[in-house]
């Protein structure tokens, strides 16, 4: 029996929608479920109860510099100012978590992605310091690294270079990495000689299903959607890697002439009936906040309405929980799925990726690009999915990513029988969620976090 520890987990944010803050939720049910107390300490809190330390937080106006000037270009500061800004936040972040420490008794850390995507930079530092300083022992959850997230990294100066080496991650005996996937698994190996366990994205198969209630019965009416429109989800982030623009590209084929009239003709699956006036619309959950470019969002937005397909982007509808923002309701990520009809899920790159195991969950058919890590370490489980192939073609003068048209008519043909034939829909939808149940439940997240933090 592992013994009872006070365990703080950080990350730049929680309580949101995103793939980490919902892990965080996982992680944190699953070590209170055996024994353990944890503290969250964030710069985001979102819709959860935690330690709010709001510099933390990876869009504060000086850590994003701080970021930029890291990774992109040294363009605003010099390396002596550079060096001298990143000791100063290293040193007001060290005294907080000091602070933090004491006062809550912690003796274990979990770090979120602050020793990888380092997000926050002299976050970094001052975690690795601290957890030195204290001896905590420390398991590092690693959803993605710096060099995997963005085209045109480039450490930037010496001091960029150095803080890399030693603190993306740290090399330390006290630390026990955890990454969700054997590709980085490998290159972490090879490339730092740190050694790492894969412990996968999971979800909680057990759990209550979701469905239309009384809150959320009232979300198509929200978004001015019918009963008989059909609304094609997109529930990741709004940045580039996540290749909505082939979203965008599926559902104009599946909104031509000749498809539409097999929908009018063989009736929804659901009993409805799809007529002339009916709409396919592409829908948006997710935030934009995150793309580094701040023009993505923009494209896709032009492509759709060049492509005349209808698009929602809701993100101020939706967070990670129920409630209300600026005196209207919100949603949760969770009561937008019961009234989608398709998910779409055409990432180009995922650390694991959190919306497929949701939309298994929600027993729904995936539209789905086989990225990387699909291929690897998910498609031997056999999943039944509509693909879009493992190949990007060409891309666009705005750099948005194309498949073979190909690729997308034979993708839209199959949506059709998903659309239409009820028994079919159910058959498959039943079968994913029994592998995913097996392979990806919180049973299975406990198993390895009882090993983690018992040793």
């Amino acid at each position: 029996m592992t013994s009872s520890r006070n365990i703080a987990i950080f990350h730049y944010k929680v309580g949101g929608t995103d793939g980490v803050s919902l892990e965080i939720d996982k992680w944190k049910r699953v070590l209170e479920e055996m024994g353990h107390s944890v503290y969250l300490c964030a710069g985001d809190l979102g819709s959860v109860e935690g330690t709010l330390i709001k510099e933390f937080y990876h869009h504060y106006p000086p850590i994003e510099r701080l970021y930029r000037n890291t990774f992109l270009t040294l363009s605003d500061l010099n390396v002596d100012s550079y060096r001298y800004e990143m000791e100063h936040w290293v040193e007001v972040f060290s005294q907080r978590l000091r602070e933090f420490i004491n006062k809550n008794k912690i003796n274990l850390l979990i770090p979120q992605n602050i020793w990888s995507v380092a997000a926050n930079p002299p976050l970094a530092i001052a975690m690795a310091r601290v957890m030195r300083e204290y001896k905590l022992p420390t398991v590092a959850h690693h959803h993605d690294f710096y060099w995997e997230r963005y085209e045109n990294i480039a450490l930037t100066c010496s001091p960029a270079i150095d803080l890399a080496d030693k603190y993306l991650p740290p090399r330390d005996s006290t630390i026990k990495h955890v990454v969700i996937n054997s590709l980085t698994q490998k290159e972490l190996l090879e490339h730092k000689g740190i050694s790492s366990e894969v412990v996968t994205n999971v979800f909680d198969f057990d759990g209550t299903t979701w469905k239309i209630d009384a809150d959320n019965a009232d979300f198509r009416e929200r978004l001015g959607l019918r009963e008989n429109d059909l609304l094609i989800l997109q529930a990741t982030r709004i940045v580039p890697r996540k290749g909505i623009e082939l979203a965008i590209d599926f559902v104009k084929a599946l909104n031509l002439p000749e498809r539409r009239a097999r929908l009018q003709k063989q009736g929804l699956y659901n009993g409805k009936h799809f007529d002339e006036s009916s709409r396919i619309v592409l829908v948006l959950v997710g935030y934009a906040t995150d793309d580094l470019t701040g023009h993505y969002k923009q494209s896709l937005q032009q492509k759709a309405k060049k492509a005349g397909v209808e698009t929602l982007f809701i993100e101020d509808l939706v967070r990670g929980r129920r409630g209300s923002l600026k005196n209207q309701k919100v949603y949760s990520l969770w009561d937008t799925y019961p009234h989608a009809d398709l998910i779409t899920y055409p990432s180009l790159w995922e650390g694991w990726g959190n919306q497929l195991l949701e939309a298994l969950y929600a027993k729904l058919p995936v539209v789905l690009f086989e990225y990387p890590v699909y291929q690897k370490d998910i498609a031997d489980k056999k999943f039944k999915v509509i693909s879009l192939g493992n190949k990007i073609v060409s891309q666009d003068s705005q750099g948005l990513v194309q498949v073979s048209p190909d690729v997308i008519e034979r993708a839209a043909n199959q949506a059709i029988d998903f659309l239409t034939k009820s028994d079919y829909r159910e058959q498959v939808v039943e079968y994913n969620y029994e592998v995913a149940q097996e392979n990806y439940s919180l049973a299975v997240l406990r198993r390895h976090l009882d090993e983690l933090i018992g040793s």
